[in-house]
């Protein structure tokens, strides 16, 4: 590309501002200098000098500083008067007290930056969790507009089946935790009376005199009303966080839902600030980073769907109590990276524990072979056919974004770590093979 037609106008433009702006200060200073022998602040001797100053086009020479107003305030001198105000010794921006100051305000500013990110912690999640569900669900909206179908059936269809996975997993996990609550609670009095009559705490009793110790602490907090205050407080403040939960998944949701109907004029509205030279190759590593991003959810959701399915079969053969609750469980904590797995085995085995002490052998035996061929067969086949990132990236990736960010970090990480490596691939290494 010429250079020369790309930067003419604008060299144009800017010389056209120079000579405007060197008219008008040229103007200025003739006014002042007016204004000072009006006053009798300069001598016939400083006025023949700037007429003279000043050539016959009413130009000032090409030497001379742009603009006479410093130099009239140099025969002025400081602190006087001049109609555009006091002339005074200059702001010294290289002082210790200037770059104090400035550095201050700067760093004041950036701490209630900070702050009011720090108070959007809650808002920022729901956005990201919102764009992450977006962009794993969009190869799916794509897969049915890719075959005729108009995008807002395809989001109709597919935010309909997410909404009837949600109620799945609601049917499946709430009734049976309504009703062993239930029964939990009809039970405890005979669960205690079953403690009480145990011998190891009859000898306790005998010794210690620990039923009557307990009676009596139980009476005094029944009537601290401090400690009562505590418990409605803990009780009001469940509920409270029960509330905001619900809400803040259906504000996902809803955003969800938004997201997804308006991606492609979203994204148009995002390229279109770029510019139109690098457009296309910007369009080009973005859609292919967030085409990233979506497989490797799914891949994720297929990761944990196995270790979900397989689960339910080793607890139903076993005999473990809760084994669909405890399946829903342990595919919910699949989808977080590097521990997930782990915690949904150490929870199946604490409920084997309290059943049969053997089942949960069984069960730990289990996962630990399930782990191995979950960690070198079946979750590098998925997460290489969709984000192609190598085994030690991902591992490194979600130990930071974990550190860092917690669960979402631990989410986000591996996309993340796609994108980047994406453009080590397309943009760093072939720009360096260039030099």
């Amino acid at each position: 590309m010429d250079r020369s037609r790309l930067y003419g106008p604008v060299n144009r433009w800017a010389e056209f501002r120079r000579r405007q702006r060197a008219a008008l200060e040229e103007s200025n200073r003739i006014a002042a200098v007016r204004e000072a022998h009006e006053n009798g602040q300069l001598t016939e001797e400083g006025q023949h000098a700037d007429a003279e100053s000043v050539g016959t086009d009413g130009r000032a020479p090409s030497g001379s500083v742009s603009g006479g107003l410093p130099d009239t305030a140099d025969r002025l001198g400081h602190g006087q008067q001049t109609p555009y105000g006091v002339v005074g010794r200059p702001l010294n921006r290289h002082s210790p007290f200037y770059l104090g100051f400035f550095g201050a305000l700067g760093a004041v500013v950036a701490i209630a930056l900070w702050g009011l990110v720090g108070r959007l912690q809650t808002t920022l999640t729901i956005l990201v969790v919102s764009v992450f569900l977006t962009l794993s669900l969009d190869p799916v909206v794509q897969w049915m507009t890719g075959r005729g179908m108009r995008r807002p059936g395809a989001v109709a269809i597919t935010f309909a089946g997410l909404l009837a996975v949600f109620g799945l997993i609601g049917l499946v996990i709430i009734p049976p935790v309504v009703s062993e609550g239930s029964e939990l609670a009809g039970n405890a009095p005979d669960y205690a009376q079953q403690v009480l009559d145990s011998r190891w705490v009859r000898q306790l009793d005998r010794d210690y005199d620990l039923v009557g110790r307990v009676e009596e602490e139980v009476r005094k907090r029944a009537t601290d009303e401090a400690f009562i205050s505590g418990v409605l407080g803990g009780v009001l403040g469940a509920g409270r966080a029960v509330i905001s939960g619900v809400f803040q998944v259906f504000t996902v949701l809803v955003l969800t839902l938004y997201f997804l109907t308006t991606l492609p004029r979203m994204k148009h509205a995002a390229f279109a600030t770029v510019p139109a030279s690098r457009r296309l190759r910007v369009n080009t590593l973005s859609e292919e980073i967030m085409r990233r991003t979506g497989s490797y959810a799914l891949g994720q959701v297929a990761v944990a769907s196995i270790n979900a399915v397989l689960s339910w079969v080793m607890m139903t053969v076993l005999g473990i109590p809760y084994a669909a609750v405890l399946a829903v469980a342990v595919g919910l904590l699949g989808l977080i990276p590097m521990v997930g797995a782990t915690l949904g085995a150490f929870l199946v085995c604490l409920i084997a524990l309290f059943t049969d002490p053997t089942k949960a052998l069984v069960a730990g035996i289990y996962y630990v072979v399930y782990q191995q061929l979950e960690n070198y067969v079946i979750a590098p086949r998925i997460m290489q056919r969709t984000v192609s990132v190598p085994g030690a990236v991902t591992v490194v990736a979600a130990l930071i974004g974990g550190t860092l960010f917690g669960v979402i970090g631990a989410l986000l990480a591996i996309p993340v770590a796609a994108g980047m490596l994406l453009l080590y691939e397309e943009v760093l290494v072939p720009r360096q093979g260039r030099v």
